[in-house]
C-alpha cells in the first residue's frame, strides 16, 4: 500500500513538570523504559514503512533533539514550525509535503506522545483503516472505548456501523463533541455510543486537502506558497510568513466536527495519551500497598502514593502518607495530592514569575 507516516512532535506542556520543561516536553522524556515517547511512536511508524517516508512535524527549537532521538530519518523529513498554531498547520502541510514528495498517498496521521499496545493490534487497526481510505474518500480516526467518565478528552459520536470482513468495528461518525463536563461525561459512558477521541487519523492526501479547502482556505493558501519552497535556500522564511498568516486551531475544530466524510474504527488497542503524573502512575510497577514508582522506595503505612526519580538509583521514603505524588528530576521535588495534581500548570507560571 501507498504509505505516508506523519508523526506530529510539536506539543509543549508542563504536567510532567519538574521532569519536563519547555525546552524539554514530554515526547522526549523517557518515562517508561529506554526509549522516550517520540522513539516509541517511530517504533510504530517503522513497522508500516521505511524511515524515508515517515515525516515529522515539530517545533523549531525541538529540531536537534528530534534529530537526535531519531536518527535514521532523513533530516529533510523533520520540519520545524516556526510558530506555533496548532495540528491543523501540521496537518495540513505535512499532507501538502506527502502530496508533493509522493504523489497521493494514504496518510496515517500520529502523536508522539501517546501510550499504545499491543503493536499487533495498533498494526491491524491501521491498516484496516488504510485499505478504506485509498478506495473511498473518507476521513479515518480511531476511537477508544471510554472505561471512566473523562472530562479531558473529546469524543466521537458513532452513527451507522459499516459492514467490513476485517474483523474490525467500523461506523460513521455523527458528529465530535468537546470535552464534556462530569455529569455530560457520565452520560456518554452510560449510552456507550460514544467513543474518546484519540486525535490519529488515515486518509488520503488528496481528500483532506480537498476538505481543507473547504474549511480552513486559508490556512491551505498560505502552506501551499510555502511549500513551494521546499528543498530550497528560502524554505524557512516561506514557512514563516505562512505561519505569520494563519491562526491558530485544531484539525478537530477546523476540519473533522465539519466533514461529512468522517468514519471511526472502535480502537482494539488499549491507549493513553499520559496526560500528567497521575496517569502515568497506571503504567508503573506498584508495591503491595499500591504505591506507583520508579527508583527505589521505602514506606511505612504508605499506600497509592506515585513516586518517580529521574535518577533510579535514588530512593525515596515514605510515612503515614496516601494519595501523593512525589517527583524527584532536575535538582527539584514536587510534592502534590494526586487530587490537585492539575495545579501544576499553575505552580509552574508562579515559579516563572519568580525567577
Amino acid at each position: 500500500m501507498d504509505l505516508v507516516v506523519v508523526i506530529l512532535a510539536g506539543g509543549v506542556g508542563t504536567r510532567f513538570w519538574p521532569l519536563s520543561t519547555e525546552e524539554r516536553p514530554k515526547q522526549f522524556l523517557r518515562l517508561l523504559g529506554e526509549k522516550s515517547l517520540l522513539e516509541m511512536s517511530y517504533d510504530r511508524a517503522k513497522e508500516l514503512v521505511p524511515p524515508e517516508r515517515i515525516l515529522v512535524l515539530t517545533n523549531e527549537a525541538f529540531l536537534p533533539q528530534v534529530r537526535e532521538q531519531l536518527p535514521l530519518i532523513p533530516s529533510e523529513n523533520i520540519i520545524g514550525e516556526p510558530r506555533r498554531r496548532d495540528t491543523a498547520a501540521a496537518v495540513i502541510l505535512s499532507s501538502l509535503l506527502a502530496r508533493r514528495l509522493y504523489q497521493n498517498p494514504v496518510i496515517l496521521t500520529m502523536t508522539a506522545d501517546h501510550l499504545i499496545e499491543p503493536l499487533k493490534e495498533f498494526l491491524r487497526a491501521v491498516r484496516g483503516a488504510a485499505e478504506r481510505a485509498s478506495e473511498e474518500e473518507v476521513l479515518y480516526t480511531f476511537g477508544i472505548r471510554p472505561t471512566y467518565p473523562a472530562t479531558s478528552y473529546g469524543y466521537l459520536e458513532l452513527g451507522e456501523r459499516i459492514p467490513s470482513d476485517d474483523g474490525l468495528e467500523h461506523y460513521k461518525v455523527l458528529r465530535f463533541k468537546e470535552k464534556p463536563d462530569p455529569e455530560t461525561a457520565r452520560q456518554y459512558l452510560e449510552e456507550g455510543r460514544y467513543l474518546w477521541n484519540s486525535g490519529m487519523f488515515v486518509w488520503q492526501a488528496k481528500v483532506i486537502l480537498k476538505e481543507a479547502s473547504l474549511h480552513l482556505p486559508g490556512h491551505l493558501e498560505a502552506l501551499r506558497g510555502a511549500v513551494e519552497a521546499w528543498g530550497r535556500k528560502g524554505w524557512r522564511d516561506a514557512l514563516l510568513k505562512a505561519f505569520s498568516r494563519i491562526e491558530s486551531i485544531s484539525i478537530d475544530y477546523g476540519v473533522m466536527e465539519k466533514s461529512s466524510r468522517v468514519r471511526c474504527i472502535v480502537a482494539p488497542f488499549r491507549w493513553s495519551d499520559v496526560g500528567g503524573w497521575v496517569a502515568l502512575g497506571e503504567h508503573l510497577p506498584k508495591d503491595n500497598k499500591g504505591n506507583a514508582y520508579r527508583g527505589r522506595i521505602e514506606t511505612l503505612d504508605a499506600e497509592g502514593n506515585i513516586v518517580f526519580c529521574e535518577d533510579p538509583s535514588e530512593r525515596v521514603s515514605l510515612i503515614g502518607v496516601r494519595d501523593l505524588v512525589v517527583i524527584r528530576a532536575g535538582g527539584e521535588t514536587l510534592v502534590v495530592p494526586k487530587n490537585r495534581a492539575e495545579e501544576i500548570k499553575r505552580l509552574v507560571k508562579k515559579i516563572q514569575g519568580d525567577a
